[in-house]
């Protein structure tokens, strides 16, 4: 079974407050960016055990640490699935903000969800998913939602960005979630993420925020650079996604997309 993990990037990103767990409580919305993705194959094989193959780019951790066999264990865990061979071409930039390896656990998930004929419904399969990360529950349902918590409570919310361009710049430097969270300063602010986003998209850029972008910026420059290429541009609205280090730009044109200097251009 194949499968296409696409990534997705955050239309604002609000960090509300810290929670006695320790995790943040945030509100954003996650897109669906379809046209960038890590290509999975899943099937079952004789014997017990996942047999796991990565290719394209290199990860950043250990093969036996990857999440789509943290996302097998689980699923063996809980169901007594067993004997599968998962093979990942990895494509989109890790540590990018862009949920890439979420993708693929959730992924994973619904494959053995799928070859086994388990008959999950969408509630489980999102409670299962939110076990493996922050935002893999988004990409059960892979559609525009409104994240709350720690990002795996999500509403579906209506967006008028169909049609439009968008531009990703993956700077060489990343970020880690540690250094993202030690930087921010949470704060709820007056005029709800909803309601900003129900404004015209030429006046997101001023509404429509990243929280994580102040101290990533100046502790980045070439992270801010980016975003200033893609305003130059002229992308109706650009911002980092997630906790970096990718920033996008949305576009009105294809040529004018292409203008940036980056394999990453696709339509939504």
């Amino acid at each position: 079974m194949k499968l296409k993990a696409n990534c997705k990037i955050n239309l604002g990103l609000d960090v509300l407050r810290r929670r006695a767990d320790g995790f943040h409580e945030l509100e954003t919305v996650m897109v669906p960016v379809r046209g960038l993705y890590d290509e999975l194959e899943v099937e079952r094989i004789l014997g017990t055990g996942a047999v796991f193959e990565n290719r394209g780019m290199a990860v950043d951790c250990p093969a036996e640490e990857n999440i789509c066999l943290r996302a097998f264990h689980l699923m063996r865990d809980r169901y007594g699935v067993d004997g599968v061979r998962i093979a990942l071409d990895k494509r989109v930039p890790f540590g990018a903000g862009l949920g890439g390896g979420s993708s693929d656990g959730t992924m994973t998930l619904l494959a053995l969800n799928e070859l086994f004929a388990l008959k999950l419904e969408e509630q489980c399969l999102i409670e299962l998913a939110a076990e493996l990360g922050s935002d893999t529950a988004f990409f059960v349902r892979n559609t525009p939602q409104l994240c709350t918590g720690r990002g795996e409570k999500m509403t579906p919310i209506e967006l008028s960005i169909e049609g439009l361009w968008i531009a990703l710049i993956k700077p060489d430097e990343g970020v880690s979630t540690r250094e993202a969270y030690a930087g921010v300063k949470p704060a709820v602010p007056a005029v709800s993420l909803r309601e900003r986003l129900s404004r015209p998209i030429v006046e997101w850029q001023g509404l429509v925020k990243n929280d994580f972008e102040p101290p990533i910026f100046e502790a980045h420059p070439a992270i801010r650079q980016a975003k200033e290429t893609l305003q130059q541009a002229g992308a109706i609205y650009a911002s980092m996604s997630g906790s970096g280090s990718t920033v996008f730009g949305l576009f009105d044109e294809e040529a004018s997309a292409r203008k940036i200097d980056t394999p990453y251009i696709y339509q939504l």
